[in-house]
């Protein structure tokens, strides 16, 4: 399709340590089409924010490497690409929103200076004009008096505040995808009802596309329009918001559901999904997620299930649908 700006194929990413080889994505494949905002979910540990760091060639080197796989942005490998040219594209083409503001913002200089820097590294403008306009959209971010706040430093503001900054800064160039790894972990439920506002505001303004790295399925319900589900860095369920909070497939995705606490039952005992998520190794035989689902038989341990295509464009990564998944290619 034309409007594909984000493609991965079976990218596998891998850190190398004392203790072996680490698959922490082991052949994830997805894609994000313009003005579209698509969610991965999972539990920590999943591969979620690794997969990001791999689509803006962030991964630490050593002991990251991207084994195989294709990033296609706009018909072009990024995982093929020098330095030089993803230099290029960060920040302009492809901009991040990272978990911690603090640690993503130099203590030492003023928003202003930071903010100035990441216009006139990629636009032609001269330093009053890329000032006015980090005062523009620290506006669009709903800063209030944008004027003095440019000139304050990142621990003058709370941490609202902050990732609004982080905001204004990546949509500072426009770009056409926008990747947000947990944007509202640690913030208080009014201020991330407000960034939530915000990202939805400027993916419809500008027709960016956004991947949203998350494990709050509120957060999902409220800006996705299409949810991949991820475990054990795997993809294992992937269909629009509506129909994953509805009706998930996958065992996992089930339990996912099933864990959400329930307005109208006040007295409950949350449902937690047993077990614990399995250390990533190379070499793993049978579904992995075979040790914690209610529903596993023998052939759960023994192969390696497909991600199958079911109806409606959905996918499973489940023996229970093989069946379904043949009806869908007869039909």
């Amino acid at each position: 399709m034309s409007d594909v700006v984000l493609e991965i194929k079976e990218l596998h990413t891998h850190f190398f340590t004392d203790s072996g080889e680490i698959p922490a994505v082991d052949g994830i494949s997805l894609s994000v089409h313009k003005g579209e905002v698509v969610g991965i979910v999972g539990e920590s540990g999943c591969g979620k924010s690794v997969t990001s760091l791999s689509i803006m060639q962030l991964v630490p080197k050593p002991p990251g490497k991207i084994v195989s796989g294709e990033i296609n942005f706009k018909g072009t490998n990024l995982a093929k690409v020098t330095e030089k040219r993803m230099k290029k594209i960060r920040g302009n083409e492809i901009s991040m929103i990272f978990q911690e503001p603090m640690t993503s913002l130099n203590p030492l200089f003023t928003i202003g200076n930071q903010m100035r820097e990441a216009i006139l590294i990629h636009q032609k403008m001269s330093k009053k004009e890329a000032h006015l306009k980090a005062i523009d959209m620290l506006k669009l971010v709903g800063i209030p008096r944008a004027e003095a706040v440019i000139d304050e430093y990142p621990h003058q503001l709370s941490g609202g505040m902050r990732q609004r900054v982080m905001i204004a800064i990546a949509m500072s160039c426009d770009p056409e995808l926008l990747i947000a790894d947990e944007p509202t972990t640690a913030l208080d439920v009014t201020i991330q009802a407000q960034i939530l506002d915000i990202m939805k505001n400027l993916n419809k303004q500008n027709e960016t596309a956004i991947l949203l790295i998350t494990h709050d399925l509120g957060v999902v319900a409220e800006i996705c329009d299409r949810v991949i589900v991820m475990y054990a860095g795997q993809v294992v369920e992937e269909g629009t918001t509506r129909e994953i909070l509805k009706s998930p497939k996958h065992p996992y995705s089930k339990g996912l559901i099933r864990s959400l606490p329930k307005l109208h039952e006040r007295e409950q005992t949350l449902y937690s999904i047993p077990g614990t998520v399995p250390k990533p190794k190379m070499g793993r035989v049978g579904c992995r997620f075979a040790d914690r689902c209610e529903s596993a038989f023998d052939r759960c341990f023994n192969e390696n299930p497909a991600l199958l295509s079911l109806e409606n464009h959905r996918k499973s990564r489940c023996f229970l649908y093989e069946k379904k998944e043949e009806d869908v290619a007869n039909a």
